[in-house]
């Protein structure tokens, strides 16, 4: 089960809506954020939500008769937004998950995707890291690529500038397309959160969000 859930994103105000900061962009839209308490420490800001807090958080948002409530879900979820730069991240990943014993099974890393177009979403178990910094340094600081990712789509640009398109700002359609995305990903990741994230992986491994 989950006990980590980090949103990747550059911190700044200047990087606040960029396409590198989809994940950041993500945990801004839930509706549950008003529950978060975010503290500074771990190079980064973070909390943590009770499991029956999480419980009810989920049958709000997605609906009682909608989830089947696992009765392995951790006591406590973390939650982190690393405030290092993106390829840095991982240090900020490493101490939190150090300092509270939780393993890399147990994180679920939330970031921007360039092989999904804007719409599509993505729930993956290990594996590649399609050249994302972000996950490059938390598979360095971790020691393994063995964590779960869930991927938001934001497209490979028609020119060769990679790293000025994910540092550009989204495009009015694009963040059109985003509002319906986040509606989404709001109710998976309650979902992940309180089932078993596996019954998830063969339904989104890239789905198309209807926008």
């Amino acid at each position: 089960m989950i006990a980590l859930v980090v949103f990747l994103g550059n911190y700044g105000k200047e990087y606040a809506s960029t396409r590198h900061n989809a994940a950041w962009l993500l945990e801004e839209n839930l509706p549950f954020k008003s529950d978060f308490n975010w503290q500074e420490k771990f190079k980064g800001a973070y909390c943590v939500l009770q499991k029956e807090k999480i419980v009810s958080i989920a049958e709000q948002v997605c609906g009682v008769e909608n989830l089947k409530v696992a009765s392995n879900i951790t006591p406590k979820i973390y939650f982190l937004k690393p405030e290092t730069y993106m390829n840095l991240s991982g240090e900020s990943i490493a101490e939190l998950a150090g300092f509270y014993k939780i393993k890399p099974e147990e994180i679920l890393i939330v970031h921007d995707e360039l092989e999904l177009q804007p719409g599509q979403v993505s729930l993956k178990w290990s594996g590649g890291l399609g050249g994302h910094n972000g996950l490059r340094s938390a598979k360095a600081c971790l020691g393994t690529a063995d964590f779960w990712r869930l991927r938001i789509g934001i497209g490979r640009p028609d020119h060769p500038d990679v790293a000025g398109y994910v540092l550009s700002n989204f495009t009015s359609d694009e963040r059109t397309i985003l509002s319906q995305v986040f509606d989404v990903l709001s109710k998976l990741l309650c979902r992940i959160l309180v089932e078993n994230p596996e019954n998830f992986v063969k339904e989104w491994s890239k789905k198309k969000v209807n926008v």
